[in-house]
């Protein structure tokens, strides 16, 4: 799926074009997964979080709210709000290490 659909996905500022566009996110990863409706949802709600993480606050709260997402490391920034630059780091050695099986 190209980074260019995702770029769209931030800029959308109503509920009715986020509607259109999680539609469109959601039919063309079951065309090139293939996989069912609910696994599409959740791959693309997930993928829409993490991408509004490289965003500011407040277009990752909006795309938040819109798509119904969360960034799937930290969570809602709603509920969170935007981790440190330590924490980012520190959470990213974490899962570096935890991939690698160490402790």
């Amino acid at each position: 799926m190209s980074e260019t659909i995702y770029v769209r996905a931030m800029e959308v500022t109503t509920q009715a074009e986020a509607d259109d566009m999680f539609e469109k996110l959601v039919k063309e990863c079951m065309e090139k997964r293939p996989c069912g409706r609910t696994e599409a949802e959740q791959i693309q709600r997930s993928n829409l979080g993490y991408f509004a993480g490289y965003y500011n606050e407040e277009t990752r709260g909006r795309v938040e709210k819109l798509y119904r997402c969360a960034h799937p490391i930290f969570g809602p920034i709603s509920d969170n709000g935007s981790p440190t630059t330590e924490q980012a780091l520190q959470t990213g050695i974490a899962m570096g290490k935890a991939m690698k099986g160490e402790r």
